[in-house]
């Protein structure tokens, strides 16, 4: 039975590019390299390894192995690697003291779509308050309503770190699901 692989002998290494010869089957020798594209380009000598019954082509390289890859921890995972082309659009919400902004944006781009704060000209003077939960409902609604101008039917949330969705942003949240625009 015959074996391919590391354990089999190895019969013999065979360049693909056969040495220039003469008539009567001698070496030629090689003029001096001159300065042309074709002598500055390396060339990709491949070798063929005959094994007991089997040949194959050692490539100059190959792909990572698992071992390799655990070698680099700081490589994305296939989710974060995605997650930007199967939800594109982010809603982005913030809260000062005074003020309540909120924006969605596309990932790939980075292209603000719609916006909304109560620190517009419009709501600062039509509002009472622009931190309370009535200024929340107010800037819900006006970023489902831009989005859905700028055909955008479906966003995403990300909550930061130990981020609950309640009080205000929960406010914020549920009036965007009422006005028409689905999270994903």
């Amino acid at each position: 039975m015959t074996e391919c692989g590391p354990t089999a002998v190895r019969r013999s290494s065979v360049s693909l590019l056969p040495p220039p010869l003469a008539a009567g089957g001698q070496l030629l020798a090689l003029p001096p390299p001159s300065l042309s594209f074709s002598s500055i380009q390396p060339s990709l000598h491949l070798h063929t390894h005959l094994y007991e019954g089997c040949s194959f082509i050692r490539a100059a390289w190959t792909r990572r192995s698992r071992s390799e890859a655990a070698k680099k921890p700081n490589r994305k995972s296939w989710k974060q690697r995605t997650d930007m082309y199967m939800r594109p659009f982010l809603l982005n919400i913030f809260f000062s003291k005074r003020f309540i902004h909120a924006k969605v944006m596309h990932r790939g781009t980075s292209k603000v779509i719609s916006v909304a704060t109560t620190n517009a000209k419009d709501l600062r003077n039509s509002l009472p308050s622009l931190t309370d939960h009535n200024a929340c409902r107010v800037v819900g609604r006006l970023i489902a309503e831009r989005s859905k101008e700028a055909d955008v039917y479906a966003l995403a949330y990300e909550p930061k770190n130990n981020e609950r969705i309640e009080g205000k942003l929960g406010i914020v949240i549920d009036t965007i699901k009422e006005n028409g625009v689905i999270f994903v």
